[in-house]
């Protein structure tokens, strides 16, 4: 048996297309009402705040002069040239100082530097800190020892002790595994990271403070790591 092959004209493809309808017809070019639509560009920092420059102040505490004066250029650099922001060390109420001006274009800028520098003065390396200003989803976390559980005394020491563990050694593991960056300032815990990073390290921060053993906070930190490289 023979089957014969039905080919359609251009005349039957034009018949066919207006039995469908528009609206089963696509259409090229812009949609109706498309192009009355106004197109506005992207507004620049100084133009959100009407021309006026915006200013940070961030206070320098007594034992982070010295650093701040060693690694001026290291905070300068990164604020004045990639962020576009003015930035400049006020000694007489100890204090830095960072101003939008009109060659400001990130909105966010601002905010950024003074993170990035309020990073630096809790502790964190530039070399850490300065992750502030290339990433959105990083965030900073502080809180205190006794906002876990009231200690004092000795309590105080050895609950800073487990944190820390023999050379450092447990803090370092946590930060590793949970892709966390912590600084232990006297009672103050302080984490850099992205928030589902700083939660776990947070946890089992708490975990050390309320006397579990490190081998028991190592194998959570480990599923709980785990179950987030998974979901991610």
């Amino acid at each position: 048996m023979e089957v014969e092959d039905h080919f359609l004209s251009a005349a039957d493809v034009e018949a066919a297309a207006a039995a469908a309808g528009p609206a089963d017809v696509e259409m090229d070019g812009p949609a109706p009402g498309e192009e009355d639509r106004p197109s506005f560009p992207a507004l620049s920092a100084a133009e959100m705040s009407d021309g006026r420059s915006e200013l940070r102040r961030i206070p320098v505490p007594p034992h982070r002069f010295t650093p701040l004066r060693e690694n001026w250029m290291k905070i300068f650099t990164p604020i004045v040239e990639h962020m576009k922001l003015q930035i400049r060390m006020n000694t007489k109420h100890r204090q830095v100082e960072i101003k939008t001006c009109e060659a400001t274009e990130d909105p966010g800028a601002l905010q950024k530097a003074a993170d990035f520098v309020k990073a630096f003065m809790l502790g964190f390396a530039v070399e850490d800190a300065v992750a502030l200003l290339r990433l959105d989803e990083l965030y900073l976390d502080s809180f205190d020892i006794t906002d876990v559980k009231p200690l004092g005394g000795e309590h105080v020491s050895r609950a800073i002790g487990r944190i820390a563990g023999k050379g450092g050694k447990t803090k370092f593991t946590i930060e590793n595994v949970t892709k966390t960056r912590i600084v232990l300032a006297d009672t103050k815990i302080h984490i850099l990271g992205a928030y589902q990073n700083i939660r776990v390290a947070r946890d089992a921060i708490a975990n050390l403070i309320l006397g579990s053993p490190p081998g028991k906070v190592y194998g959570k930190l480990s599923t709980v790591s785990a179950r987030i490289a998974e979901r991610f």
